[in-house]
């Protein structure tokens, strides 16, 4: 009585053919203003993907003095080429103009769902409103982030310049956009997050 062998073969599951497309719909602080494309928050956080094993392509949506409402008028090109996830960080220019904290809320709130409509997880990052505009406002403009940031299946990252707003030797000589190494803060103070977003993509 012959015995037969079944041999088994375990077939790793296939690897992703194409790098995860990351949209990044931002303004000057994502674009890199006033510094080399080299040091830009976009290359950087590239770098910092790349040394983790990740293999993602930044798709590049962020404009220099971008507003809220102009993310949102112009979200349907940036997603030209498709994304797979997407980084929202907009607003500084809102605060900076004065602009109503409700108008602001009703441009990410929109371009938050039309991401949510094509099943591209959302990592949104926030931001503070300039102090000189007073308490009252500061309060409003706060709340637009804490708010949207709670809506299911959104990631949250409470403040893009966390631990770099304010210090001398991370900025720029304008006091608003990061230098170098302000930039080099900012990545590693999102990268976790940035990771958690990545896992979301199938």
């Amino acid at each position: 009585m012959a015995l037969g062998v079944v041999i088994f073969t375990l077939t790793p599951p296939l690897a992703r053919a194409a790098p995860i497309r990351l949209l990044v719909l931002g303004d000057s602080l994502s674009a890199g203003y006033g510094l080399a494309a080299p040091d830009g928050f976009e290359n950087r956080l590239a770098e910092a993907l790349r040394a983790k094993g990740r293999d993602v392509r930044i798709v590049d949506g962020a404009v220099s003095g971008d507003t809220s409402a102009g993310g949102r008028a112009r979200l349907d090109w940036a997603l030209g080429d498709g994304a797979d996830a997407a980084i929202l960080e907009l607003g500084a220019n809102d605060g900076l103009r004065g602009s109503e904290p409700a108008q602001m809320e009703a441009n990410l709130a929109a371009i938050l769902d039309s991401l949510a409509a094509k099943k591209i997880p959302v990592l949104l990052t926030g931001m503070y409103a300039p102090p000189n505009l007073g308490p009252e406002y500061e309060a409003e403009f706060r709340a637009v982030f804490d708010k949207l940031g709670q809506r299911p299946g959104i990631l949250y990252d409470p403040f893009f310049l966390q631990g770099v707003a304010g210090d001398p030797a991370l900025n720029q000589p304008d006091h608003l956009h990061p230098n170098p190494e302000g930039v080099h803060r900012v990545v590693a103070h999102i990268l976790p997050m940035v990771e958690k977003l990545l896992a979301e993509v199938h």
